[in-house]
C-alpha cells in the first residue's frame, strides 16, 4: 500500500516539475500532474530505456523527459481545440 501512495507522490512531483520546465499547466491539476507522470515515465521509458535513478518505480530522468514530452503535447493539442469557439453563445 505504502509503494502505491509512494508511486502516487513520485508521479505527481514528475508532471509538477515537467509543467515548470515547459511552463505550461497541466489540464487536471493534482490528478493531471499524477497522470502526466505515469503515462510520461511509461512514454521515457519506452523511447529513452530505463537509465538514471530509479525512485518509486520510476526511473527519474527518461520519466521527466516523458512527462515533458507529453504535457508539450497535451498543450498543443489543447491550444488548437480551444482557440476555435462558435459564434453562437
Amino acid at each position: 500500500m505504502f509503494s502505491f501512495i509512494w508511486s502516487l507522490i513520485i508521479g505527481g512531483i514528475l508532471g509538477w516539475l515537467a509543467g515548470l520546465i515547459i511552463r505550461k499547466d497541466v489540464p487536471g491539476g493534482v490528478i493531471g500532474n499524477i497522470i502526466a507522470g505515469f503515462i510520461g515515465s511509461w512514454l521515457g521509458s519506452a523511447i529513452l530505456g530505463r537509465w538514471g535513478p530509479t525512485v518509486g518505480g520510476f526511473n527519474i530522468i527518461p520519466a521527466l523527459i516523458g512527462a515533458i514530452i507529453l504535457i508539450f503535447i497535451v498543450s498543443l493539442i489543447m491550444r488548437s481545440t480551444g482557440g476555435r469557439k462558435s459564434g453562437a453563445q
